[in-house]
């Protein structure tokens, strides 16, 4: 799940070698922190939080398999 939020992030920005996904795993949830250079961040956020919004639905859709809910938190 962290490549495919890394791999989609590389993807939208350009400066993709500042891309930074950390996991964190709490009580309820496994949580990605997806970091990147500060230019890059209305590419990752989008209009009105667009294509952030998006990269939540494509993670949330991928972990439906997984017993726990995963999140994303741009940082």
């Amino acid at each position: 799940m962290k490549q495919l939020v890394e791999t989609i992030a590389k993807a939208l920005v350009d400066q993709p070698d500042q891309v930074r996904v950390t996991e964190r795993i709490t009580e309820d949830a496994i949580v990605y922190e997806l970091s990147v250079f500060p230019s890059d961040m209305g590419k990752i956020i989008g209009k009105q939080g667009r294509v952030a919004k998006a990269l939540r639905t494509v993670v949330a859709a991928a972990a439906t398999g997984q017993s726990e809910k995963v999140t994303i938190e741009i940082v």
